[in-house]
């Protein structure tokens, strides 16, 4: 089946709506840890007592992917399993690190940029991409307030931090390819995500190559500048499992995709809501939140894993060859036809989700 995006068609909120969110301030766990946080299965009777595959489920949540947050917050997944599958949640810091928890086996299904998944198949990683989250325009080129930095060419010459294995890195070396800037020109400070937006604002590095929330954070408080903004530069949101899950558990599998299209729609109906919570998982200000689901981030697209993330894919692909990042053109070939598991997304069904 071939994907096709709909129209963008991004979130719209109101003013009242807003507002509302500003009383939910509080702040927990944000892009930069990692930490368990098991689930409390209610033992729903739609499916509890069906006898799935494992007891436990290890699913990854991320400020990147705000249907991972709607999900772990209405708690869907652990009502539709019940008391017979503990459901546990690994925060993932970005593409990059969750890439790392599915090759460990420390999580079952983990949520990745498309290029990241590229990355992570053409070297050997057995991850399938199961369902498209979302198409966002979540990475751009960040300089600080002041910057005598006003396009790609001037990076020449500077220092540009960015988290490799991630999206945020292949729109850098995109973009320097556009702009006829020789990689090597450029020194690349591998920070994780977090850690290149303080480089930023406390000048150690020239600029940075920012991944949103983040990046919309340090706009507000910082002054920070984008200089360089390409939607089509940013691959989309996949949600990855390895063959040996799927294998295993593909009734878990088909929960969890079934969830997402469940989150998928809610959070067209609830944007005020899934606002609140970006907000409130990433200790962002609920402005900023605001800003990375209302103007960045696209949820209403084919889920299914095919055509339009592949057409993406095969422009970054050879970039991943000349930057040494994988070794051949053929294994970006072989993972472009291997990666996709479309069967979930396809038959996924949200009415088989439990409400709370």
């Amino acid at each position: 089946m071939t994907a096709r995006t709909r129209a963008r068609r991004p979130i719209a909120l109101g003013v009242a709506a807003l507002a509302a969110t500003l009383l939910l301030g509080g702040c927990v766990a944000g892009e930069g840890s990692a930490q368990a946080d098991p689930g409390s299965g209610s033992g729903d009777d739609a499916t509890a007592g069906e006898g799935w595959s494992a007891d436990t489920l290890t699913l990854d949540f991320a400020t990147y992917n705000p249907l991972s947050l709607v999900i772990k917050d209405q708690g869907w997944i652990e009502d539709t399993l019940g008391d017979d599958v503990t459901v546990e949640w690994v925060q993932s810091a970005g593409s990059n690190k969750a890439n790392e928890a599915l090759r460990a086996g420390a999580v079952d299904v983990g949520s990745t940029a498309g290029s990241a998944a590229l990355l992570a198949r053409a070297n050997g990683s057995p991850i399938r991409t199961i369902d498209i989250y979302s198409q966002p325009e979540w990475a751009a080129l960040v300089v600080p307030e002041g910057s005598d930095i006003t396009g790609v060419e001037d990076l020449a010459g500077r220092s540009v931090a960015a988290t490799k294995g991630t999206d945020p890195y292949f729109f850098l070396l995109q973009a320097l390819e556009e702009a006829g800037v020789d990689p090597a020109d450029v020194e690349v400070q591998n920070l994780q995500h977090a850690d290149g937006k303080a480089a930023l604002e406390n000048g150690s590095v020239d600029a940075w190559s920012g991944l949103d929330p983040l990046m919309a954070a340090s706009e507000a408080d910082a002054g920070s500048q984008l200089v360089y903004r390409n939607v089509d530069f940013n691959t989309f949101g996949f949600l990855n499992a390895t063959q040996d899950f799927l294998d295993a558990s593909p009734d878990l599998a088909q929960v969890v995709v079934d969830a997402y299209e469940k989150a998928r729609a809610w959070a067209q109906e609830n944007p005020d809501e899934v606002v609140a919570i970006l907000a409130e998982v990433a200790g962002i200000d609920p402005a900023v939140a605001e800003k990375v689901i209302t103007e960045r981030t696209t949820l209403d697209i084919d889920p299914v894993p095919g055509e339009a993330q592949r057409t993406v894919l095969e422009v970054v692909g050879p970039i991943f060859v000349e930057s040494g990042d994988v070794a051949s053109q053929e294994l970006i070939d072989a993972a472009l036809d291997e990666l996709f598991e479309p069967s979930f997304a396809e038959g996924a069904d949200p009415a088989t989700i439990a409400d709370r």
